[in-house]
């Protein structure tokens, strides 16, 4: 079985042909499956109340993900599902007063089965699907496989350096990341190794093109322009410029020895754009070195996992 990010199984056909039925649930019982369905409410005991096509579902606290019992999870972790897909193994199913349906769910017991058949057997290089979950000023946390969390640092997003992880992702964005180290259990994850070297970024350009990008740091000495996430360029000093403004640039030199592209800031302005869809160089795998550099460059920068 392949084990994703919450969200990926709610479509799909054998999700939708199990929840159909008490019956077709039933069998889901019996077969142990892994489903998903929408969260519509966290009540007070911070219970998950699941909706289903023929009944409701309720995923108790303690069930609701790994860690809960002991604290090692808070309850945000519930609360922050409402109105968005959770994973579950069906416990079983009851009838109400009214001769309603109520389904017994366990979102834990899927994190488990994930965790022992996918998430222990990660291994350095490994690259995985991901999505993000939400952002801190230390990096983004996203989900790699029902509901299971990791962390990408924000100086391991891109080379490009940014001031906050939203600057980079969406919430809910679906990414690629790849296994930087395990630890106990926990997976430490990155993410610019996957958006290419110096050289396939800088192959997108050339001298004497003028070009659009992003103003990333404003020094004494220059401006720093993101090309792309893993490029950016250093532009001569320019009164009234500021980070995260968009800005049009002209190339005056590309010079791969010392890996820098020289810029001429022509304009900038305000923008309040979303963050570009991902162009990713590798997104499936494993690898065992990425580096940055270029042959002739004194500069080395590379990751070995």
């Amino acid at each position: 079985m392949n084990y994703y990010p919450e969200g990926k199984l709610i479509g799909t056909v054998s999700n939708r042909s199990y929840l159909r039925s008490p019956q077709s649930f039933r069998e889901a019982i019996q077969q142990n499956k892994t489903l998903e369905a929408r969260a519509v409410m966290c009540d007070g005991e911070h219970n998950l109340i699941v909706e289903l096509p023929f009944g409701k579902g309720i995923i108790p606290r303690l069930e609701g993900a790994i860690g809960i019992d002991n604290g090692i999870t808070k309850d945000i972790a519930l609360i922050s599902r409402v109105n968005k897909p959770v994973c579950f193994k069906p416990l079983c199913i009851e009838t109400d007063s009214d001769g309603g349906y109520v389904c017994i769910l366990s979102r834990k017991l899927a994190q488990q089965e994930c965790m022992n058949e996918f998430v222990s057997r990660l291994t350095p290089g490994q690259i995985i699907p991901a999505k993000i979950t939400h952002f801190e000023s230390f990096g983004c946390f996203v989900d790699i496989g029902c509901g299971i969390p990791s962390l990408i640092p924000i100086d391991c997003i891109s080379v490009s350096r940014i001031s906050h992880s939203s600057d980079r992702f969406v919430n809910g964005q679906n990414i690629f990341a790849v296994v930087k180290a395990v630890e106990q259990n926990r997976i430490y994850l990155s993410h610019k190794e996957l958006l290419g070297t110096w050289e396939q970024n800088v192959s997108q350009f050339k001298a004497g093109q003028t070009v659009s990008g992003i103003v990333r740091s404003v020094e004494n000495y220059g401006i720093f322009v993101e090309l792309t996430p893993n490029l950016a360029g250093l532009a001569e000093p320019k009164e009234n410029v500021y980070p995260g403004q968009c800005s049009s640039v002209y190339i005056k030199a590309i010079i791969p020895e010392k890996m820098k592209v020289k810029l001429i800031v022509v304009d900038v302005f305000d923008c309040d754009t979303k963050p570009e869809p991902i162009k990713y160089y590798i997104n499936s795998g494993k690898i065992s070195k990425w580096t940055y550099s270029t042959e002739c460059a004194p500069k080395l920068i590379e990751t070995v996992f």
